[in-house]
């Protein structure tokens, strides 16, 4: 049977890495090995520290978070921080939380890498719109309810709601939508989509550390989810999740079923099939 290899790091390098949602067992290989060469590790405020313990004990670690409303490093400069690095002959790790091509400005950085003439390699991560919402027990499609989802930002880098997308377009052409980032405006949000024909009674999640142990979800109504997520004190990190996949919750909770240790049996939606064997 062949044996996983793994590439070397090479001194000199950038590798963007997504480390997943939260729980470090999402890690992929390529991550695990990029963590155990690296020289020094940039990274952002999401990745778990159990993920960190897991470089090299002599690494550098630089943190480089950026978290709404509290003072932050600029992009231009976590970009010229990794140049620099590198240009010195460490092997270096950007560490973001998810995956770094989903909203998470990997792009960005790795144009700058280009720019700068520095090797790099991208390793794909879990995006918390994808692993976050399966540890909520919430599958972002099913074919009994919908053929396509939307995953969109709720605000974009002036920290402003994203004044380039038509959501009320979104509100009709997309039946699930998948909204990173939403907290700050999500009564504009919901307004718009609502404005857009959405109903006000259609079923909406929040969920907050996804794939951490301190998970919450919060199931609401688009109607009532900004009054809702302030009542209960939802807070950011949280992804939100609009459209009939949250009514498949109640019977796919399979990580409450784990920590509560009860068996999962409705089919809220009744689309379950037969399963014959013979």
């Amino acid at each position: 049977m062949p044996t996983f290899e793994a590439p070397e790091f090479e001194p000199g390098q950038v590798w963007l890495c997504g480390a997943g949602p939260g729980d470090p067992g999402l890690l992929t290989l390529h991550a695990v090995n990029a963590l155990r060469q690296a020289d020094a590790v940039v990274y952002d405020a999401l990745v778990n520290e159990q993920i960190l313990a897991m470089a090299r004990p002599d690494v550098v670690l630089e943190y480089a978070g950026k978290r709404g409303g509290k003072p932050s490093p600029k992009q231009v400069d976590i970009s010229l921080r990794l140049i620099q690095l590198a240009r010195t002959g460490k092997r270096v790790l950007r560490l973001k939380g998810g995956d770094p091509f989903v909203f998470g400005r990997g792009g960005e950085e790795a144009l700058s890498l280009v720019a700068a003439g520095i090797p790099f390699r991208i390793v794909p991560g879990v995006t918390a719109g994808i692993g976050g919402l399966a540890y909520a027990g919430i599958p972002v499609t099913h074919r009994d309810t919908n053929h396509a989802v939307t995953f969109v930002t709720g605000h974009d880098a002036t920290g402003d709601m994203t004044g380039g997308l038509n959501w009320r377009a979104m509100a009709q052409g997309s039946p699930v939508l998948v909204i990173y980032m939403a907290m700050k405006h999500l009564a504009r949000i919901t307004e718009e989509l609502m404005a857009g024909g959405r109903a006000a009674d259609e079923p909406v999640a929040i969920v907050s550390n996804a794939a951490l142990p301190t998970q919450t979800v919060l199931e609401t109504t688009l109607g009532g989810a900004d009054a809702d997520a302030r009542l209960h004190g939802m807070s950011p990190p949280c992804v939100v999740v609009i459209g009939p996949v949250v009514k498949l919750r109640s019977g796919l909770d399979w990580l409450g079923a784990l920590q509560h240790g009860r068996v999962l049996e409705a089919d809220p939606l009744g689309l379950a099939r037969d399963i014959r064997t013979g």
